[in-house]
């Protein structure tokens, strides 16, 4: 399933990298995250907890940064798993300036399997969405 968003941030590039690549910031913002621990370079360790309809569980995984263009854009993959399925994501991030603000653009896809899976894509989608706009929302509150 395709994960897509553009956020607006009132701030230039490099003040918007240097937050998107603060673990504590990105811990503080991610919906469920119960922690976010370093595990080499640009590379973490994460638990986070997830409700989606009847179905909630807490999934353990991994978070990596990749392709790094500072301050430009990055590559972010993501997978976990738990007791209700697994989750695995890739996503494209892109920062652009425009005039006084930042926009950062984001284009991806997400995988999952088990019982999470059988929610249905639309379920999924909406969540993830959900979850993205409020990480994304809350990095903004922390310029």
């Amino acid at each position: 399933m395709e994960v897509k968003g553009s956020y607006t941030f009132a701030a230039p590039p490099d003040r918007v990298w240097a937050l998107l690549m603060d673990p504590k910031a990105i811990a503080s913002c991610i919906p469920g995250c119960e922690s976010l621990a370093p595990d080499g370079d640009h590379r973490y360790v994460a638990r986070i907890k997830v409700g989606m309809g009847a179905i909630s569980g807490q999934y353990q995984g991994s978070v990596e940064l990749r392709d790094i263009v500072a301050p430009v854009s990055y590559r972010l993959t993501a997978d976990g798993q738990g007791a209700p399925g697994f989750v695995k994501g890739d996503a494209a991030i892109a920062l652009r300036a425009d005039g006084d603000t930042t926009v950062v653009e984001v284009t991806g896809q997400v995988q999952t399997g088990g019982a999470i899976a059988r929610l249905g894509q639309r379920l999924i989608a909406t969540t993830a969405k959900m979850m993205q706009d409020h990480f994304f929302t809350c990095m903004r509150g922390k310029l």
